[in-house]
């Protein structure tokens, strides 16, 4: 069966407090897990949440702020321990390459897996794997960062109801998905477009038109909502958004779940985030985050 949620390994910005770990992010999508952000402490984090090394197939960093990259040397030193069978892709900033270097061969260990290095340089597809599309877009901070977005292909929703009324059944259901006609009845004819699901992962950014690109037409986007809106300035100068410009953004992009984490220290209750996110008009799904929370994807339209 396959599982389509994203596992939240730690929602804490740059500095880590007694109930927030560092960042981190996995998403299970279907038999693949993408690693996003593993700030310090993310190896703990993924043993507390039951997530292991074998369930990596993808890493992708924003950008090299430690709080967002500090665990790779960790994570990627646990998954040659662990002799996971399949290569690991890792993709990050091409401008940050020295920063993944350091932290690849941070100390000595044995190399047993093939990490694939593939560093994003311009906004566009960085990996067609089978099942989806990885996007990567730039976005706004005081150093280079992308946020991604993965796109699964529009599919066919076959209608029971119309394949009745044309008197087609059983093995030639699937004989008209292979071919597209059957007897004068075209697959239009009998089934409607299914549209692929949509998830996004924005980071460390002010609001850009990288952020907007990213968050269009999303079933679950995960925002940074670095601080409250009382804030904002402090959140301009320092390249993040606060709960009620993440709101907007999702509320203009369609998003279906708006998933709000990377909190500032200052602020000790999550509450707010959910109010200011509401007072800005967002209407869909809302999710505070808190560390080793699960959240699906949510199900096909």
């Amino acid at each position: 069966m396959s599982v389509r949620e994203l596992v939240v390994l730690g929602t804490a910005s740059q500095v880590p407090t007694r109930h927030r770990n560092h960042n981190g992010y996995l998403l299970r999508w279907d038999g693949e897990g993408i690693l996003f952000d593993p700030g310090e402490g993310t190896q703990r984090q993924m043993l507390r949440a039951g997530v292991a090394a074998h369930d990596l197939n993808r890493i992708c960093v924003t950008h090299f702020h430690g709080d967002h990259s500090l665990g790779l040397a960790g994570v990627i030193q646990r998954i040659n321990l662990d002799r996971v069978p399949h290569e690991v892709t890792a993709h990050y900033p091409r401008s940050g390459q020295r920063f993944f270097n350091r932290l690849r061969y941070a100390t000595a260990y044995r190399e047993t897996v093939e990490l694939v290095e593939a560093p994003v340089s311009a906004d566009g597809v960085i990996a067609e794997p089978g099942g989806y599309t990885l996007e990567a877009r730039k976005l706004s901070h005081p150093v280079e960062s992308y946020g991604y977005r993965l796109i699964e292909p529009d599919g066919r929703r076959m209608l029971p109801d119309r394949l009745a009324a044309h008197g087609i059944k059983g093995p030639d259901v699937g004989r008209l998905q292979r071919e597209g006609v059957l007897g004068g009845v075209s697959l239009d004819d009998v089934s409607e477009t299914r549209r692929g699901q949509r998830f996004a992962f924005v980071m460390d950014t002010r609001l850009c038109d990288g952020v907007y690109a990213l968050a269009e037409g999303c079933d679950l986007l995960v925002i940074e909502s670095t601080f409250l809106d009382e804030d904002e300035q402090l959140a301009v100068e320092h390249g993040h958004l606060t709960s009620g410009q993440a709101a907007r953004v999702a509320r203009a992009a369609g998003v279906r779940h708006l998933v709000l984490t990377h909190f500032s220290q200052r602020y000790s209750e999550p509450d707010a985030f959910e109010q200011q996110a509401r007072a800005a008009g967002f209407e869909g799904e809302l999710t505070v985050a808190h560390d080793l929370q699960r959240v699906p994807v949510p199900k096909r339209r």
